[in-house]
Formats: C-alpha cells, sequence, structure tokens
C-alpha cells in the first residue's frame, strides 16, 4: 500500500531503506530499433548524456548507497560508472551478476522490430514483446562466452518476461533484499526486461497489467520501504 507524500515525510526521522532502480542509457541497438537482449552493445551519444544527467538528477537526493548492482552488460556497466561518477560514490561496492541482463530475445535477437511488425503484424510482435509468459521464437544453436562459461551458466536460447524474471528473483532475494532490510540504499542500473520483471515483482503487478509497464532509458525510479519491505513511497526522479 503507497502512502501519501505528506504521509511519508511525516515518517522522515525513521530510518528508511531506499531502492534507486534505473535503465541504461539509450544504446545502439535502441536506437536504431533492434531486438538486442544478451548481445553486448555500446551506448550511443544521447545514452551516454543520459546517463550523466540521471546522474546528476539522484546526487540531488542525497541518498548515499552501500552498494550498486548491474549485469555483465556494457551497456548498463559504462551507465553504472558514469551514475557513480556523477553522485561521487565511485568508492562504493559494485557487484555484476548475469541475472540483471536483459531478456534473451531469442531467434528476434538482431532484427528489427518494424521489420519483424511487418512480417508477423502488430498483434504477434507485442506479443512476443510485452507478454509475461510468452516465449519468443527460440535460437537454433546456443551461443558461448567465456565471461558465462566460468560462472557455469548456459546462455538461453530465449526467454519470455516470466523466465527472465525466474532467473533475477533469486538475486533478489539474496543478494538486494537482505541489504535493504539491514537499512543499506542500494541503486541497480539494468535493462528494460528485467527491470520490469523486478517492478511486477515488488508491486505484484498481475500478468494482464505488466504488458502495460515501461522503463523508460536512463529515467532513475525510486522505492522507500518500511522494515518489511514494504513500499511506502515511490517516485520517478527528476531534476525539479
Amino acid at each position: 500500500m503507497f502512502f501519501s507524500t505528506l504521509e511519508y515525510f511525516a515518517k522522515e526521522d525513521e530510518i528508511v531503506p531506499t531502492l534507486v532502480i534505473m535503465r541504461h542509457g539509450e544504446s545502439q541497438a535502441n536506437r536504431d530499433n533492434i531486438f538486442t537482449g544478451w548481445s553486448d552493445v555500446a551506448l550511443t551519444e544521447k545514452g551516454i548524456s543520459q546517463a550523466h544527467q540521471a546522474g546528476k538528477i539522484i546526487s540531488k537526493s542525497d541518498i548515499q548507497f552501500n552498494d550498486v548492482h548491474t549485469s555483465f552488460l556494457k551497456r548498463a556497466i559504462i551507465t553504472t560508472n558514469i551514475v557513480l561518477n556523477e553522485i561521487n560514490q565511485n568508492f562504493i561496492p559494485e557487484h555484476k551478476s548475469w541475472r540483471l541482463n536483459e531478456r534473451h530475445y531469442g531467434g528476434l535477437r538482431g532484427k528489427n522490430k518494424l521489420a519483424v511488425k511487418a512480417k508477423v503484424g502488430a498483434k504477434q510482435l507485442k506479443v512476443w514483446r510485452r507478454s509475461f509468459s510468452v516465449v519468443p521464437p527460440l535460437l537454433k544453436n546456443r551461443d558461448e562466452d567465456p565471461r558465462y562459461d566460468r560462472y557455469g551458466v548456459k546462455i538461453p536460447l530465449g526467454e519470455s518476461l516470466q523466465m527472465a524474471q525466474e532467473r533475477l528473483i533469486p538475486y533478489w532475494v539474496d543478494q538486494v533484499a537482505p541489504r535493504l532490510l539491514d537499512g543499506k540504499n542500494q541503486l541497480i542500473v539494468a535493462h528494460g526486461s528485467t527491470l520490469r520483471a523486478l517492478i511486477k515483482y515488488l508491486e505484484d503487478i498481475s500478468d494482464e497489467e505488466i504488458p502495460n509497464v515501461e522503463v523508460p532509458n536512463g529515467k532513475p525510479i525510486r522505492y522507500d520501504f518500511d522494515d518489511h519491505l514494504n513500499i511506502v513511497h515511490k517516485q520517478f526522479m527528476t531534476d525539479k
């Protein structure tokens, strides 16, 4: 249950753990409207600018983070480093996990979304992109990558959002939630789909409603919790 802003600030003398989540800045694939997933693509100049701006916005909140969590993909890692520099918190522990990687789009990877729409229709494209349980067309062969081999992780042939959530939530339970319960503020810089999966879990959003949830590039979202990790306040952070 959400409290009003007045109720929240009336409780400001209490220790309230804070989580900030944000999607990386615009990537080259975002710019070109291409399905990406686990492919490792760079940020655009716009994406770099978005990361700097997000860092400046977060800095104004004066939140002191204890940890930052990100994926194995450089668009999220570079965004993380820019944000940490902007908030002057480069010193905090940085945790990287494949569990925070973007959803794997399988056989859609590398394809232009408009071209896919022209081929299969807008309805089918929306189901593949936005639904919770539907799996996209799978790759025929599994990719190999030493960054995952060293952890014994098999790269998926494709994932639904539900499958991405199933690999994400153990990381939340083991690595993020316990730190928040200890009163330690946490920052997560990840990807559109994995953050949608996390938001669905945190806010108990239904399978029918999750297609309507969007996480824009470079826009930080703040959650404040009580000591049982119930959400007491949610805010899309801006420069105002």
